[in-house]
């Protein structure tokens, strides 16, 4: 590491400054500015590191999440001996209460698992998938056209089986060690004595109230009177505690089969003006996916993850792998020329992702994404010492023809991501999902929300007469952004990263990598680097931070530039002499470790 240049790059590229109190001051969608207070002394000191832009630090375990009454129920399994796999059932559970705009049991996640026993990486895919009834055309009018896009989100249409469930269940009952009921009792407590609503839910509750107000369950708990619930307000939610306590004696089975079930299908089929096609067998045959991670080599390293229907792992190891041979290092975090290359390779890497990457299960993938020999070649065209005029595809090895169109599937920035490192060296990296904020805004009788994950497929069809690869087909789960990354070195853990955001993540998270492995960032300046994000051809900088100095040079290397709120969410731990952990001072999470 080199201290001096290492202070000076993140102090130029930092978010605003913070005070060092036990207070977390956040800039969410809208950009305005909230304050979280500390509710415990463990919380207090987890939040003045984040406001003072320091790691937080421990000896034997770490967890970092979305919210300080989540991190705080995973601390809690985590100190009595429970695994990372038993503190993921917790956080998720108090998760999908406070934080119900990004995830919950009504959603999908992707899990990557580090084994310490065996010293296996692994990955479960909890994602949703389309109804067995949905077809091609679910997303075309009558004329054949593309839905708008929340013409297609806001009701039943969008709803795929919830996945998160049964993946709560397969990780725990695979690698936990704790009884699976109790790891239910802080949300269920929760969810009965009632919890302060945040800032951030407030806001955001404010902010996408029409929508919330269309359908009487949802509007009677987000706006209760019609007025949109306030940050401090005591929210309680009596049905979402019931829910919980039928998982906790039943199992994921009480959610996929009888009341709560019948109770999902009737509130999708039932969604006034937009009802969808979920049935009781979709949630009855609904099934978790174990599968091989995704890893490419990077500076000494494994950058590992998810495997479609993922285009995270693809698409971040894409960027990182067209870069190896840029020393990154010697160019520094300030450079226009480091960001040059940075951003071409990820408008190389979504040129490929656009075309290709859809569920292996129902399209061929090629073989060759993440070749060396075909990144080598592809990196060749970063040369240029300009911004590349067009971005098209390239055209790795595989057996089978290459006639996709290229995708045109939308995706809106949400989702939340947990990070965990056990006592037995066991490493968690998931990120979980409703899609959009507040999903479908269809609130089942069980105190949940259901997703709209199926906005992430295709609303087209077919591109030039070639069908797209993530096209909706029944079965079908929605090609995801979502990057879970575990980055291994000689076989080992060194970091586990991953981030909320759309489309956005696979950058957010390809920068943190190398912000820590070329910059020598520790993982809380990495997560609060301001963002400088290409996917298609514009260069977006993050408002308020030392990135949007970087414009003028972008624009005179040929790039059109775009300036504004870029709210990540990414929570990190590095493993080396102990662990440090960071959360991402844009939104409300912590890292707290023992």
């Amino acid at each position: 590491m080199r201290p001096i240049a290492v202070f000076l790059a993140v102090a130029a590229f930092a978010t605003s400054g913070f005070a060092q109190t036990a207070t977390d001051t956040v800039a969410p969608e809208s950009g305005t500015s909230t304050t979280i207070t500390a509710t415990s002394p463990d919380i207090a000191s987890s939040l003045a590191a984040k406001a003072a832009g320091l790691p937080v630090t421990a000896d034997n375990w770490m967890v970092a999440a979305a919210n300080p009454l989540a991190v705080s129920a995973g601390a809690r399994v985590l100190r009595e001996g429970g695994t990372a796999a038993d503190a993921m059932v917790a956080v998720q559970a108090v998760l999908g209460l406070v934080e119900p705009q990004s995830s919950g049991l009504g959603g999908g996640a992707f899990l990557v698992w580090y084994d310490a026993a065996s010293g296996n990486l692994t990955t479960l895919d909890g994602r949703e998938t389309a109804p067995l009834a949905a077809t091609p055309k679910l997303f075309l009018d009558e004329t054949g056209q593309p839905l708008k896009f929340f013409d297609a989100v806001v009701g039943g249409l969008s709803v795929g089986t919830p996945g998160t469930p049964r993946l709560m269940e397969v990780a725990q009952k695979r690698w936990g060690t704790s009884d699976w009921s109790g790891l239910f009792a802080e949300a269920i407590a929760l969810a009965e004595d009632g919890f302060e609503v945040s800032p951030r839910l407030a806001e955001l509750v404010a902010e996408d109230a029409e929508r919330l107000g269309r359908f009487p369950a949802t509007a009677a708990y987000f706006l209760p009177g019609g007025t949109p619930i306030a940050a401090g307000d005591r929210l309680k939610n009596p049905a979402y505690a019931a829910t919980l306590k039928d998982i906790a004696s039943g199992g994921a089975d009480a959610f996929y089969y009888g009341p709560i079930a019948e109770d999902i299908v009737a509130t999708v089929t039932g969604a006034e003006g937009n009802p969808g096609k979920l049935a009781p067998i979709d949630l009855a045959t609904y099934r978790v996916v174990e599968r091989e991670p995704v890893c490419v080599a990077y500076r000494a390293h494994d950058v590992c993850g998810m495997s479609p229907p993922s285009s995270g792992a693809l698409t971040v190891g894409q960027i990182v792998g067209l870069l190896r041979g840029t020393d990154l290092a010697a160019l520094g975090p300030t450079s226009a020329e480091a960001w040059r290359r940075i951003g071409d390779a990820s408008r190389l890497a979504f040129a490929d992702r656009g075309r290709y990457m859809a569920d292996s299960d129902f399209v061929p993938m090629p073989g060759g994404l993440t070749a060396d020999a075909y990144l080598a070649e592809r990196a060749k065209l970063l040369d240029t010492g300009t911004a590349l005029e067009e971005v098209a595809p390239g055209e790795p090895d595989w057996d089978h023809a290459m006639l996709w169109g290229d995708d045109q599937s939308i995706e809106f920035p949400s989702t939340s991501h947990i990070s965990i490192v056990d006592g037995y060296g066991n490493a968690l990296s998931m990120t979980t999902t409703i899609e959009n904020g507040f999903g479908s805004r269809l609130m089942t009788g069980g105190g949940f929300l259901l997703n709209n994950e199926l906005t992430d497929f295709s609303f087209a069809t077919h591109e030039d007469g070639r069908p797209i690869a993530n096209r909706v087909e029944p079965g079908k789960r929605p090609r995801s952004s979502m990057a879970p990354t575990v980055v291994l070195k000689d076989g080992k853990p060194v970091l586990v990263i991953g981030s909320p955001g759309g489309s956005r993540i696979i950058g957010y998270v390809a920068q943190a990598i190398i912000a820590h492995l070329d910059w020598g960032m520790d993982v809380q300046q990495a997560v609060a680097m301001g963002h400088a994000l290409n996917r298609f051809g514009t260069f977006d900088l993050e408002a308020g931070t030392g990135a949007e100095a970087l414009g003028p040079e972008l624009e005179a290397m040929g790039f059109e530039v775009k300036t504004g709120d870029l709210n990540s969410g990414q929570h990190a731990i590095a493993i080396g002499d102990g662990l440090t952990g960071g959360a991402d001072p844009r939104r409300e999470g912590i890292a707290l470790g023992g």
